[in-house]
């Protein structure tokens, strides 16, 4: 199998709309499905039904499998059919692989048409299975692919895979998947949503046009179309994700950070922000609050001057990241929590981790990835660079340590999830200096030549160094000392700042652009 299978889901739009987003996301965030599979939902349909109808069996033609999901009504009529029952015999006409979902039991009272349209499928004798609930439904559809998967090409998923999954239909929350019309595609905050569709399909942010951002963001279930109005909506997911302040429709989607001056909170915090917005966004506004209120001692490391962070940031955006996409959304009276104590930094997200999840298991790191919220959860990982999800406790824990400081603490309290991550206290000595921080490695010094060497320490002595300290100090000619200094620009050691023999050469910051 080279190309991934396209899967035309199909049904009547307004009726079904959550049925169609959780297929769709179940496909795209599913780790087996989602390596063989891409869901297609004919989101960018015109207005008109006669010209939505062509342009729906277009899209049905570059389709592999049709997937059909069927409910009470009937929906739009084109002619003597619904748009969904012209799609279904444009599909048999193709022959295309049929898989058929019927929402309710055979007593249910349906529309004339969808009727006729069920009595059609018995008598063309694809098989179809009945859902109840969308639970039930991400199964029926999960173990339809997978069979289609290896009796057309043999490849199965792993046990692995198989648990992952079924933890995460179990844990499946609707919230993410719902179709509201609550804020329209053009008042998104474009700048992220920019963002993460040029980083999810690894493409430059200058070439994408406004149809391809459009396209982008239905594909990952952040926004849907309404037909009645002819105008596209964010979901959920897509109002947590790109409104510019989803808290104007779900108040929970804030985190309330506080810093304190002691061990122990108080009613005067020295420092408050109430941070919302995209929560991209928002979660990087939370470590600028940790950031301007913890210390950062500056350390001399061989031939190097850095800015310590008294906790890992990289840890720290994790656990905001987890909190943000595994909270429970349902709870809409809470928001995260963000406190800075003297000595340790709490993170608390509502709501309990998802079974089969369990604190004990999360403190072993010995666990399989499990979301509540999978859209959610994918886009961050983007956003953020986060590309092995699942494993992120393992990870804050090894960065803790890596830091010099003691692995988090797991916790719950009062329905909160808790992640504690304590601090050196007055031990800031215990700091570890993490070698990406590092201008000059081992290898990098292995480079340089002595005169290099003592420019260095100038530099980090009086913050500059020019070439006519080198032919003053080191009794130089012009001509070698400027081949010195460019040496170590090359390097992206130093930075030139101005010209000629005025120039000044100062450190570039570690983790910064060369």
């Amino acid at each position: 199998m080279t190309a991934a299978l396209r899967i035309f889901v199909s049904s009547v739009q307004k009726e079904l709309e959550d049925e169609r987003l959780i297929v769709q996301n179940l496909v795209s965030t599913d780790p087996f499905l989602s390596a063989h599979c891409v869901p297609v939902l004919y989101e960018l349909e015109p207005a008109s039904p006669t010209k939505a109808l062509d342009g729906c069996l277009e899209v049905l033609g570059g389709c592999n499998v049709y997937l059909l999901i069927v409910g009470v009504q009937y929906g739009t009529l084109v002619g003597d059919l619904s748009i969904t029952h012209a799609e279904y015999r444009r599909a048999k006409e193709s022959g295309l692989l049929v898989l058929a979902f019927i929402k309710g039991e055979r007593q249910v009272k349906r529309e004339e048409g969808t009727v006729a349209l069920l009595a059609e499928l018995d008598a063309d004798g694809p098989k179809y299975k009945r859902f109840g609930n969308v639970i039930e439904l991400q199964r029926e559809v999960r173990a339809a692919l997978v069979k289609l998967l290896l009796d057309r090409f043999g490849i199965a998923p792993t046990s692995d895979e198989n648990e992952i999954a079924e933890q995460n239909i179990e844990a499946t929350s609707v919230f993410e998947s719902r179709s509201l019309n609550r804020v329209r595609w053009k008042d998104l905050d474009m700048d992220v949503t920019r963002n993460l569709i040029a980083v999810a399909e690894k493409r430059r942010q200058d070439e994408l046009v406004n149809e391809d951002l459009l396209a982008g963001a239905a594909l990952r279930g952040l926004v849907w179309y309404d037909p009645t109005s002819g105008e596209h909506y964010a979901t959920a997911a897509g109002i947590v994700l790109l409104a510019r302040d989803p808290s104007a429709v779900f108040p929970q989607c804030r985190i309330l950070a506080d810093a304190y001056r002691s061990t122990e909170p108080d009613g005067d915090p020295r420092d408050h922000e109430d941070i919302r917005g995209p929560m991209p966004l928002a979660i990087e506004r939370a470590i600028d609050f940790i950031d301007r209120n913890t210390r950062h001692p500056m350390r001399i490391v061989g031939l190097n001057r850095v800015r310590l962070d008294e906790y890992p940031v990289d840890a720290l955006r994790e656990a905001l990241v987890n909190a943000v996409a595994h909270r429970q959304y349902e709870d809409a009276g809470r928001k995260i929590l963000l406190e800075v104590f003297a000595d340790r930094v709490v993170l608390s997200s509502p709501g309990l981790p998802p079974k089969p999840i369990t604190l004990a298991s999360l403190r072993k790191g010995k666990y399989r990835p499990c979301s509540r919220n999978p859209v959610l959860a994918q886009c961050l990982s983007y956003f953020h660079r986060i590309e092995e999800r699942g494993s992120g406790f393992r990870r804050m824990r090894d960065q803790m340590l890596d830091h010099g400081l003691d692995q988090p603490l797991l916790g719950t309290d009062m329905g909160y999830f808790q992640v504690t991550f304590p601090g050196p206290g007055d031990n800031i000595e215990r700091l570890r200096v993490p070698e990406k921080r590092l201008l000059v490695t081992p290898t990098v010094e292995a480079k340089l030549n002595e005169r290099q060497r003592k420019a260095l320490a100038e530099v980090l002595k009086s913050g500059f160094v020019s070439s006519g300290w080198f032919v003053k100090e080191l009794g130089v000619t012009y001509d070698t000392a400027n081949r010195d200094l460019k040496g170590l620009a090359e390097l992206s050691i130093l930075i030139r700042q101005g010209r000629g023999r005025a120039a000044k050469y100062v450190l570039r910051e570690a983790g910064s652009a060369p």
